[in-house]
């Protein structure tokens, strides 16, 4: 791999460790939770955690600005 891709991969993912530093992880409730905050049922704040396919697509339909973590993560409850 040509160095400069690698140092492309390696800002990619300590730039993705900084943002999920800084938001909470919810795991499944993730769509559950940013659907609260868009309609104003619970605070906003930064979240990470798991959506499916097609729960992506539906909050995207709905208006909630949803991505897709672009290196792979481990979440906390399943770190050794």
């Amino acid at each position: 791999m040509p160095e400069e891709v690698a140092n492309a991969f390696r800002a990619l993912a300590a730039a993705q460790q900084k943002a999920l530093s800084k938001s909470e992880w919810v795991g499944d409730r993730f769509a559950e939770d940013a659907r609260a905050m868009h309609y104003g049922e619970a605070d906003e704040k930064p979240i990470h955690g798991r959506a499916t396919a097609e729960d992506a697509r539906a909050m995207l339909n709905e208006g909630i600005a949803v991505a897709p973590l672009l290196v792979p993560y481990a979440p906390p409850d399943e770190l050794n």
